[in-house]
């Protein structure tokens, strides 16, 4: 029997958790799963606040907030969103005021980046199946 290896959480370094929480909620579209320090009924600690948001359909989530990760805002890149019709995705997060690039060709694979209010970079990715 084999062990089965999940990847369940990708921690985002930002540099406002409330304007990252409203672009990824808002704007992206994903789900938010946890906002704990948000309000005093969970309060964890002064130093402390962690958001967690889900993409439809998606098994893993992102985090970010205080006290998480010391990696400085923006140095996450090519964070890949699979689709299954990247013009549908791309005209979707353009209608919600994301600034989507074009979408490219790489031999067969279809690509169209953003980036995050810091500058973490993802990708819609729409594979050849």
């Amino acid at each position: 029997m084999s062990m089965d290896w999940k990847l369940e959480l990708v921690p985002i370094p930002v540099s406002d958790v409330d304007r990252a929480k409203a672009f990824y909620a808002e704007k992206v579209g994903f789900n938010v799963d946890l906002d704990v320090n948000a309000d005093n009924d969970h309060r964890i600690s002064d130093e402390m606040r962690v958001v967690q948001l889900t993409p439809p359909g998606s098994a893993c989530s992102i985090a970010f907030g205080t006290g998480i990760v010391d990696t400085p805002p923006g140095s996450i890149q090519a964070l890949h969103l699979v689709v299954s019709d990247i013009n549908a995705a791309r005209a979707e997060l353009v209608e919600r005021g994301v600034e989507v690039g074009e979408v490219q060709d790489l031999g067969g694979v279809l690509y169209a980046s953003f980036s995050d209010p810091d500058g973490n970079g993802w990708a819609l990715q729409q594979l050849p199946y």
